[in-house]
């Protein structure tokens, strides 16, 4: 099965999505939120973020793009920037 892309981004969905495999409240990543400084996010972590995010939202990341998405903030305007390419 196949990932679709997703026309628009759900902040709350993606917030959600991260804190799952954060383990992690969604309370707890704010817009600034830091992953790896604030959440002890470390390289295969952030491996298996990009991965469950590659498979739900149908998009690909470059390792440059994977170690410079390092809050919430970050991540979510990436990922708004590649459905829009993949829209």
């Amino acid at each position: 099965m196949t990932a679709q892309p997703i026309e628009t981004l759900d902040k709350e969905d993606l917030r959600r999505t991260l804190a799952e495999v954060i383990d992690v409240d969604a309370t707890e990543i704010g817009e600034a939120t830091d992953f790896v400084d604030e959440l002890n996010v470390d390289s295969l972590l952030l491996l298996e973020l990009v991965v469950v995010l590659e498979k739900k939202y149908g998009v690909k990341f470059s390792e440059r793009e994977m170690r410079t998405a390092r809050t919430f903030r970050d991540a979510h305007a990436l990922l708004e920037r590649k459905l829009a390419v993949s829209a």
